[in-house]
């Protein structure tokens, strides 16, 4: 297959395991486990920031990107993860035009946890079934009454868009691009490596309140 470049956001204050677990989950797939260490992954994997500083995460790691807006090469895949940064991310003028428009060239636009505001603000959501993490599902009935927010879903997949619940629901979410663009068996190859547990259902792990 075509390798595939894929793209994560990264900013100030986001959750490291938002976008380490599906960084993680996609430069680690092969598509030939016997040839492991022969071959590369099938997912080329960038981190795309707004400028070259060091982001600094919600739990003090710094973090350097590849690349940054304005010289990100074209991606086939974006992810924009969450953490206490999309506050003030989803306002941000450069995240939400860069993310509007990679989205409109890419074949699969990603989100993990309440990174799914930024995509809520850019209009990106509108019309489509998606969900978050569990303490901001609510939030994000109240800010965008167009999209039918999901409470029961550890990852909804609508048409080329998925959305994921909170923080390690990223993990399920790039297993899920990986069987999309590999098959489940690659996927689910991919988690035995890792020694995490193939997700065979869909329901959250953590129950969502009431909306």
């Amino acid at each position: 297959m075509e390798r595939k470049r894929v793209g994560i956001v990264i900013f100030n204050d986001i959750e490291v395991l938002d976008f380490c677990g599906p960084f993680e989950v996609l430069s680690v797939a092969r598509l030939d486990e016997a040839r492991r260490r022969d071959q590369p992954s099938p997912f080329e994997v960038l981190l795309v920031a707004q400028n070259a500083a060091a982001v600094t995460t919600t739990g003090g790691m710094k973090v350097l990107p590849h690349a940054t807006f304005d010289g990100c090469p074209p991606l086939d895949i974006l992810v924009v993860p969450g953490g206490w940064g999309t506050r003030a991310e989803m306002k941000n003028e450069r995240m939400l035009a860069f993310v509007k428009a990679r989205a409109a060239q890419v074949e699969t636009l990603t989100s993990v946890c309440t990174g799914s505001l930024i995509l809520g603000n850019a209009g990106l959501l509108d019309g489509l079934r998606a969900t978050t993490h569990w303490r901001s599902l609510g939030l994000m009935q109240e800010l965008f009454p167009r999209v039918a927010v999901d409470t029961q879903s550890q990852v909804v997949e609508h048409g080329r868009v998925l959305t994921s619940a909170g923080i390690s629901a990223g993990i399920d979410m790039a297993l899920r691009l990986v069987a999309r663009h590999c098959g489940e068996p690659v996927a689910r190859a991919t988690a035995r490596h890792m020694e995490y547990p193939y997700p065979e259902s869909n329901a959250r792990r953590v129950p969502a309140p009431p909306l």
